[in-house]
């Protein structure tokens, strides 16, 4: 099976949005957390530009990782889980050619 050919079925396709979804949201959630961290030791106006430079740098990182597009969701899959935002256990009922692939995506 390549990669970049393979076929989601309805089943699977709902399960990819939805760990799709639950990686994206923890993504946000933890930079929601942490900009309130960093707002509340804002003391001057250099700490506001390190803000919106912290601000801008993630928002730039998230929109380039986070592409629901089938011919690339098993590279995405394997980033969020080497990333800590999504586990293995959240694909569960992929076929197993593509758990596989994600699996040594991983490894790499």
């Amino acid at each position: 099976m390549q990669i970049a050919s393979a076929e989601w079925s309805g089943i699977e396709q709902e399960i990819a949005q939805s760990a799709f979804e639950k990686a994206y949201r923890r993504e946000v959630e933890a930079v929601v957390a942490a900009v309130r961290t960093r707002a509340a030791h804002v003391t001057e106006l250099e700490d506001v530009w390190r803000l919106n430079d912290f601000l801008s740098a993630r928002r730039h990182e998230i929109d380039g990782k986070y592409d629901y597009q089938y011919p690339v969701l098993i590279f995405v899959f394997a980033q969020l889980i080497k990333e800590g935002w999504l586990q293995l256990d959240d694909l569960k009922g992929l076929a197993d050619e593509k758990l596989v692939k994600i699996s040594a995506l991983v490894r790499m």
